[in-house]
């Protein structure tokens, strides 16, 4: 069969040009070994108003949220043929989470998307999108017992994502110089952060983590094909792997083994950071990490439900500069009882700390978050979430 997927503009990006999107490489990679014919509209940096219709029997989109006006834009160009039209991605599963917790909002959203789309697919979509070649309607593979739910088996069985088929060189990144390439090692979060997409969902809270052989194997490839020696891990807390220090001697021995160097950049969970995980990240070839810190109030971190205190933060800050690592804090406000006093406290911390970089988001309340989730009508258009404290959002 002929299948064509497309990825939306993400013109809230300041360069969508630095990391492709895996996702929906990696459904194109299982679609491959199907042996179906699949290409990929990447619109990234580009405009809707250059995506012609491609010729194929199946047109599957992925979207964020922030891309989904884009989603809808291309869908309506696509009715233009006859091909069944596919949506899936974060957007449609996050909002059938929300949905399934009785969300009206979320329903409403729901009917939406099945109105424009043939089928829409929710969660893992791997195994779930030979499905949506001949089945119309919603497939919600985001189900702990679904047998489309990925597996931890599985996703380690899974080939690499379908890199050649975009153009991998025109994405630009690198990490001391090293140009870089991402990749994905785990999939989930098991913490709880009120204002965190995919709280609800299966597809992003189940831990599942591919053996250390298996992550190994996709850099050495990356190395032999593109002469990759810069990796950027997706992974939403790599320290929330227990095989966390066996992937960094894995990753030690690799470099030996072919007389180079990497660099490494990833996320990390801030209170699970010790002096020795630091040291292994440095030898591995880890000089930047990203952490969610997200405020300098300890209010606002206990109304969102983070559980890393501000003294954890900062002592987390101070190990990994000690290890000679970068820090960069990513910072958000907009959390229950707010206020430019806790603002503050979140300006005061990062003068205090002076971590390498630092980005301050605005909190969205998206479906599948409690913030979305756990309100209250105000009126017919405004609702209010409330803390355990009596702080409103």
């Amino acid at each position: 069969m002929k299948i064509a997927l497309v990825i939306p503009p993400s013109l809230f990006l300041m360069d969508e040009r630095v990391f492709p999107s895996l996702g929906v490489l990696k459904v194109a990679a299982a679609l491959e070994s199907a042996d179906h014919r699949v290409s990929v509209v990447d619109l990234s940096g580009r405009s809707v108003e250059e995506f012609s219709v491609p010729d194929a029997q199946v047109i599957g989109i992925t979207a964020t949220m922030p891309q989904m006006p884009a989603a809808f834009q291309i869908a309506e160009r696509c009715r233009e043929s006859s091909a069944r039209l596919i949506l899936g991605g974060p957007h449609p599963t996050l909002v059938q989470a929300s949905a399934r917790r009785g969300s009206l909002r979320a329903k409403r959203m729901m009917t939406e998307l099945l109105d424009t789309f043939d089928t829409v697919v929710c969660g893992d979509g791997e195994l779930a999108a030979h499905l949506a070649l001949t089945e119309y309607g919603l497939i919600d593979a985001d189900d702990l017992n679904s047998a489309l739910f990925l597996s931890a088996n599985e996703l380690a069985s899974a080939p690499h994502p379908s890199r050649h088929l975009i153009d991998i060189a025109s994405y630009r990144y690198a990490i001391d110089g090293v140009t870089t390439q991402s990749l994905i090692a785990q999939l989930g979060c098991p913490f709880g952060c009120n204002f965190c997409g995919g709280r609800r969902s299966p597809f992003l809270r189940k831990v599942r983590v591919r053996p250390t052989a298996s992550v190994l194997a996709e850099m050495q490839h990356l190395y032999d094909t593109y002469r990759t020696r810069g990796f950027m891990f997706l992974d939403d807390e790599l320290n929330v792997n227990r095989q966390f220090p066996e992937l960094l001697q894995g990753i030690i021995e690799l470099q030996e083994s072919l007389g180079v160097e990497f660099r490494l950049r990833g996320l990390l969970k801030s209170e699970l950071v010790t002096k020795t995980m630091a040291a292994q990240m440095y030898r591995a070839g880890f000089r930047q990490v990203l952490i969610g810190f997200e405020s300098g109030s300890p209010r606002m971190l206990e109304n969102m439900n983070k559980h890393a205190t501000l003294e954890e933060n900062t002592r987390t800050v101070d190990i990994l500069r000690e290890a000679g690592i970068k820090v960069k804090a990513l910072m958000s406000i907009g959390h229950p009882g707010e206020s430019s006093e806790t603002c503050e406290d979140t300006r005061r911390w990062l003068l205090q700390v002076q971590p390498d970089d630092f980005d301050v988001t605005i909190i969205t309340v998206y479906p599948g978050t409690p913030y979305f989730d756990d309100v209250e009508p105000l009126d017919e258009t405004s609702y209010v979430y409330a803390a355990a404290n009596g702080d409103r959002l």
